[in-house]
């Protein structure tokens, strides 16, 4: 784990025709499911309940959405997984049962709980530009937004 210790390798995963399993519902995942189809994943979603944004989704067909609690079964043959639920617990379990299966997992509450962190990210032209901090989101969230700011003429 990361936390306070070895910085994040910060790689490009090529999620297209790949299983991703996005545990929670709500706004992050409404943030983050449309990123992980446009990079071709193929995306279950474990929740209770859906915000309007990931209904719409589900109910068009583009994402799979089992609706009740997560199991750790909901993660076997996932390739990368996010946790975002408003229980540390549940998002602990995500987070033991990804482990548990040699598979990559991010987790929105407790970040260096997790085995990933979501970059800022940002493009220019066909470039991707992915700024990790030591687990500051705002801080990426800021260097990135200044080096789109110097690379947007150069897209």
């Amino acid at each position: 784990m990361s936390a306070g210790g070895a910085p994040a390798y910060l790689a490009g995963l090529l999620l297209a025709g790949r299983p991703v399993v996005a545990v929670g519902g709500g706004g992050v995942h409404r943030r983050r499911v449309p990123v992980l189809l446009a990079a071709g994943a193929v995306v279950t979603v474990v929740a209770p309940q859906l915000h309007p944004d990931l209904a719409a989704l589900a109910d068009a067909g583009t994402v799979r959405w089992v609706a009740r609690a997560f199991e750790p079964s909901d993660l076997d043959g996932a390739w990368y997984v996010l946790a975002a639920t408003d229980s540390p617990e549940v998002n602990a379990a995500v987070a033991a049962a990804a482990e548990a299966r040699h598979t990559f997992c991010v987790r929105a509450d407790a970040g260096g709980l997790g085995s990933a962190w979501t970059p800022a990210t940002g493009t220019v032209g066909d470039a991707t530009i992915g700024v990790l901090t030591a687990h500051d989101p705002l801080r990426a969230r800021a260097l990135r937004d200044r080096l789109l700011d110097l690379l947007g003429d150069a897209g």
